[in-house]
């Protein structure tokens, strides 16, 4: 949307919520549009976009009739919103109740549903029911990015658009072109799942995301209607565990102890031995996509020797990572300097919808700072007074000075004093109920969480207030987000409440070896179900991020935490501390594998012309870069440092060697 048209939809709307008879189109083409050389059927066709758009953002537009006369006589039907049936209802919500709300719209943060959690938090604070509430130390989950074609999927799930894709069939081994009507997305073993109507089958399908080979294609000019009564939740339930298998694997002697750790030796037999220099052993695995994915990374430092479909999961994984790095490279240029933007350009649209929170915001915080204000927004002190600027030349036709919105701010102080019937929020999108509910469905995961009664009432609340949006919320299922060793976690966090340091024996799998430190301890938080402790390391001298399944034992030492130790000023937390000494790698991202700009902290990207695009990074060590490349399968490959990118290359054609080429 242009400008003119944020402004004049603001004042359609504003007309349409201060009267109460309705009006004709042509007192709107007179009053609102002030439209005197269109013609008749030009106007009409803007003004039913226009009522599209307000649709979109929530309001109904109703149409009166009088009495006799048809819907298709412009000269006597009127419209107008009806100032309930679009609101938010109020929702009154204890301290405890914030604190879960909050926690389960930050589980998207930097996920798919990310924008609309927030602007449903936005929503409810600006009904004034939602207050700033303490995070506890402990329990900070949130829900790992799943890619771009997640968030496609999520998309075409709440427009019930249908989508195409190419998918490697897991019981073939076949990849084919997919045509599927998408009813819902959900984890199940720590895996990503579509469920839908597969077309070219006719029957319903589980699609396992991971195993899509191409970018999601949604065909935006067809609909369909899912089943009624559609659960994911229950979809997924009926798949079975795939069962535990042993593969068997040559692994280089002194070398992947993080493997080591659950595998078993394989004895020699007459069938064969390694060669030299190398051990057999046994891993147990389920299955064999995830599996490979990590055999993958350790390059020519593990050979598969059985089974079959684990040896070409490895193959295919190396030989994708090897056919993207022969392709010919872009030209390598970035926009000017600055840190890298992140999620899609912010348009009128979103400011339109950003306004419609800040009437109602600014109604039940009255006096707050303009910085507060723009904070509280995302969005900086000049944007925040161009919105401003906008409402206070909004308002009703006629125009005059008390018939427009009153907003001051001359001592940097805002006050509102008329709000022309937009001092509600409204209601919530099929997005921001999905985001919202599925935040505290995932929640029950936490031991802690689900044995409280906050969870349990703000629930219910939530789901009184979405309505038809909320039970929507069914098409998607969170992952699992409880500690898988609740043990370590309960020892991390008791530390932190008592202020005391720790000693942890730690696995690094990037430098391959076992390490003692000690740590003061500062903050847990979560990816799905990995568990991360945030802690100043004495050894390092700085800040450091501790996987919770990597560390080997954890204790008390007896001192307390030093003064000096404090956690980073944001969440979610980075998983990577920037340095002066660190190496800006610059790589190239397939549209799959797009994601990986916001997972690494990306400070500059440029989009390509097949959707993919160039990110650079920091990285403080890139030794382990090799093995970042193969483990992503031809979703990446390193451009410069080019002694690097050849590094990668060589890792690559090592491994494959390995394989027979």
């Amino acid at each position: 949307m242009s400008a003119s048209r944020t402004e004049r939809l603001l004042n359609l709307l504003i007309a349409l919520l201060n009267t109460k008879y309705g009006l004709r189109r042509s007192e709107l083409r007179d009053k609102v549009y002030r439209d005197t050389t269109s013609t008749d059927i030009a106007f009409g066709r803007m003004f039913e976009r226009d009522k599209t758009e307000l649709r979109q953002f929530g309001f109904d537009v109703e149409t009166v009739l009088d009495k006799g006369w048809g819907s298709d006589d412009p000269a006597t039907t009127r419209y107008r919103i009806g100032k309930e049936s679009n609101r938010l209802p109020d929702v009154s919500l204890t301290p405890g109740e914030c604190t879960v709300l909050i926690l389960a719209a930050q589980l998207w943060e930097q996920a798919a549903l990310g924008s609309a959690a927030l602007n449903a938090v936005r929503k409810l604070q600006a009904a004034g029911g939602l207050r700033d509430a303490e995070l506890p130390a402990g329990v900070q989950p949130r829900i790992r990015p799943a890619g771009q074609a997640f968030e496609d999927l999520v998309a075409a799930v709440h427009a019930q658009h249908p989508v195409s894709f190419r998918y490697l069939a897991g019981s073939t081994g076949s990849e084919e072109e997919r045509l599927v009507e998408p009813w819902g997305l959900g984890s199940r073993f720590g895996q990503w799942y579509l469920v839908g109507q597969d077309r070219s089958r006719g029957a319903k399908r589980f699609f396992r995301l991971s195993r899509l080979t191409s970018a999601v294609t949604v065909l935006d000019k067809e609909t369909f209607s899912p089943p009624s009564g559609f659960n994911v939740r229950a979809e997924l339930a009926s798949l079975q565990e795939l069962p535990v298998r042993s593969a068997v694997v040559d692994v280089q002697a002194g070398r992947l102890l993080g493997l080591r750790k659950r595998a078993t030796a394989v004895a020699a037999t007459a069938g064969g031995q390694p060669d030299a220099g190398w051990d057999r052993l046994s891993v147990p695995f389920r299955d064999a996509e995830t599996l490979g994915e990590e055999l993958a990374s350790y390059g020519p430092r593990v050979v598969v020797v059985s089974p079959p479909d684990l040896t070409t999961a490895v193959r295919l994984r190396l030989a994708a990572a090897a056919a993207f790095a022969a392709t010919p490279a872009p030209t390598v240029a970035f926009p000017a300097a600055g840190p890298a933007k992140r999620g899609r350009k912010r348009t009128s649209e979103d400011q339109l919808k950003r306004m419609l929170q800040l009437v109602p915001f600014l109604v039940h915080n009255q006096g707050l700072h303009i910085s507060d204000v723009a904070a509280k927004f995302g969005v900086t002190r000049e944007e925040l007074e161009a919105d401003l600027r906008i409402l206070i030349c909004s308002g009703l036709p006629e125009g005059y000075p008390d018939d427009l919105l009153d907003i001051q701010w001359d001592d940097d102080h805002v006050f509102i004093s008329q709000d022309l019937e937009l001092n509600r929020p409204v209601r919530f999108t099929v997005e921001e109920a999905c985001a919202l509910m599925t935040g505290l469905e995932t929640l029950n995961g936490l031991p802690e969480l689900a044995e409280s009664s906050a969870l349990e009432s703000v629930t219910l609340k939530l789901m009184a207030a979405a309505g038809e949006e909320g039970l929507k919320a069914a098409s998607l299922s969170g992952p699992e987000v409880g500690p898988a060793d609740s043990a370590t976690l309960e020892t991390a966090r008791e530390a932190i409440r008592a202020g005391a340091q720790l000693r942890l024996r730690y696995f690094s799998p990037q430098r391959d070896a076992l390490s003692e430190r000690d740590v003061d301890p500062l903050r847990l938080y979560s990816l799905d179900n990995t568990w991360y402790l945030e802690a100043y390391c004495h050894s390092a001298q700085g800040l450091r991020n501790f996987r919770l399944d990597r560390i080997e034992t954890l204790q008390p030492n007896g001192r307390p935490v030093s003064e000096t130790a404090r956690p980073a000023d944001s969440f979610p937390v980075k998983l990577f501390t920037p340095n002066d000494d660190d190496t800006l790698v610059v790589v190239e991202l397939t549209r799959r594998g797009a994601g990986l700009a916001d997972d690494y902290y990306a400070e500059r990207t440029a989009p390509l012309p097949d959707g993919g695009m160039l990110a650079e990074i920091r990285f403080g060590s890139t030794d382990w870069l090799p093995m970042f490349v193969a483990q992503h399968g031809g979703t990446v490959r390193i451009l410069r440092p080019e002694a690097l990118a050849g590094a990668a290359r060589d890792w690559i054609e090592a491994a494959l060697a390995r394989y027979g080429g």
